[in-house]
């Protein structure tokens, strides 16, 4: 199965930064989904994460990306890695490197039932639930 490393990126609201891929997306175009990408040789998977944070957003973590959740496709022939971290960054710092958006989104506002790319609500559901989920900061 084919590395993908996916990012989980909060802002000191607590928004999650989310990517709306584009009609030209060779798999799963008009849907949601988070930053990250196909995993190149000669990198870690965490440097994969980071590069294409950078590649789509223009944004950076403010600490180093922890792992959060692995995650087997078979059916789709991928393995995810979600790492998660937080950024000073707001909505007007993001650089749209590719996808139709990328937008800080409410916690409340995640799991509205908007469609996402394969395995991704399950995992965002379980990073809001969870103690790594880093509450906004007045």
């Amino acid at each position: 199965m084919h590395p993908i490393a996916c990012v989980l990126l909060v802002d000191r609201a607590g928004r999650l930064l989310l990517q709306l891929r584009d009609a030209h997306a060779p798999h799963h175009p008009n849907v949601w989904g988070l930053p990250g990408g196909h995993w190149e040789r000669g990198e870690t998977i965490e440097e994969t994460a980071l590069r294409e944070l950078w590649e789509e957003s223009g944004l950076r973590p403010a600490r180093s990306l922890r792992p959060f959740a692995t995650q087997e496709l078979p059916e789709i022939g991928r393995i995810k890695h979600y790492f998660h971290g937080e950024t000073t960054a707001g909505q007007e710092d993001v650089v749209l490197g590719e996808g139709a958006a990328l937008v800080f989104t409410a916690p409340a506002e995640v799991l509205d039932g908007s469609p996402y790319t394969p395995g991704t609500a399950d995992v965002l559901a379980r990073f809001l639930a969870s103690p790594e989920y880093p509450r906004p900061t007045p």
